[in-house]
């Protein structure tokens, strides 16, 4: 059975969206450029990317999560970097609205068996936007067609404040339709400091709503959200990375210094632990944390907050990527001690003195050339 050796989230190049939903994460900012900033290529061919993380460098199979900011599956190069990363023996998942049928054909027609054992779409359930654009049935037959292809899904609904009144029609169309509930996340304001949730609930009037859903993601995210993780120590950069496919650049998480450039396979690629969280929360660490970054921290194993069994007695999840998703990261690697943390924590000021340092050199110099 294979186990997960690192997490790599990957940031797609799509700034565009055939979509327009209200709670979206990215309209909080603003300068935001979810619906101006086009489709950007990748900075280096698919292939060339998985050379650069490939198993043998990475040191085993790896998940890969595939997101843009817009909807993911109107990049051309996707299909392809699927195609890799899965041949490669890695396992990946694309976060999509589910409504581009012909994307969806030529995924299932790309891939052979062996790679769709190692894939797994996240269906993102826009209840009332596929409503309000006619594309329901698309929704339906898409979900339909990646389930007697192989590949494993997902179902998810962010969580919104005008979706509350729909909830029980919701239920009842997703047990007749998917064969059970959808999952639950938990939906974010970004416009504020301490990224806080997006409702106009108290806590609990939140979780009461949305908790008749009996999801875990739901129940994991929303224990953790807004919760500081800076007395933890965290393997992000090292266990896991952050990956934008337009600039080629690697970090150490959202909030991480910059690692690396995948740009060219030769070098090898940098890890280092980021130790102490610079964030407000770890917003998703249903991924990150489930997957095991802080592996003190008791937490389900990611298959629990995605798979869910049908009326059918069938799962959402394959096998192989139920069996994949139910390791941690620290079954793969190595779990520092005490020492050797405060030397990571060390070396992380190190850095980023030296690196801070050579900014202001640079800066300086630039001010005397003008």
């Amino acid at each position: 059975m294979d186990k997960i050796k690192r997490f790599i989230t990957c940031l797609i190049p799509v700034h565009v969206c055939n979509f327009r939903c209200m709670y979206c994460y990215l309209s909080h900012h603003d300068n935001n450029t979810v619906y101006a900033g086009g489709i950007k290529p990748f900075a280096t061919e698919p292939k060339e990317f998985v050379n650069f993380f490939s198993k043998e460098r990475l040191g085993g199979p790896c998940y890969f999560n595939l997101c843009a900011a817009g909807e993911t599956m109107m990049h051309p190069e996707l299909i392809d970097l699927v195609y890799e990363l899965t041949k490669e023996g890695h396992y990946t998942d694309i976060v999509t609205n589910g409504t581009l049928e012909r994307k969806f054909d030529e995924l299932i027609e790309k891939l052979d068996d062996n790679q769709k054992k190692h894939l797994f779409i996240k269906f993102s359930f826009h209840y009332l936007e596929l409503k309000k654009k006619g594309m329901m049935s698309k929704f339906i037959g898409n979900v339909n067609r990646i389930k007697n292809s192989g590949i494993s899904y997902t179902i998810e609904i962010t969580p919104h404040d005008e979706l509350v009144p729909f909830i029980d029609e919701i239920k009842e169309f997703s047990i007749r339709e998917f064969g059970a509930l959808p999952h639950i996340t938990v939906a974010r304001n970004e416009g504020t400091d301490d990224i806080a949730l997006l409702t106009k609930y108290s806590r609990e009037e939140y979780y009461n709503i949305w908790s008749q859903f009996d999801s875990a993601l739901f129940k994991f995210k929303l224990s953790i959200f807004n919760q500081n993780r800076k007395c933890d120590f965290c393997y992000a950069g090292l266990w896991s990375l952050a990956v934008d496919l337009e600039s080629g650049l690697y970090s150490q998480c959202y909030g991480g210094d910059v690692l690396g450039t995948f740009k060219d396979s030769n070098k090898p690629i940098k890890f280092r632990a980021i130790g102490k969280c610079r964030l407000p929360h770890c917003f998703n660490g249903h991924a990150f944390l489930a997957c095991g970054d802080i592996p003190e921290l008791e937490t389900p194993f990611y298959y629990e907050e995605r798979d869910r069994q049908m009326t059918t007695g069938e799962h959402w999840f394959k096998p192989e990527v139920r069996d994949f998703f139910s390791s941690k990261l620290s079954e793969s690697n190595e779990v520092y001690n005490e020492d050797q943390k405060k030397k990571a924590m060390r070396w992380n000021k190190v850095i980023r003195v030296v690196c801070l340092g050579g900014k202001v050199k640079r800066f300086i110099k630039r001010l005397g050339q003008k």
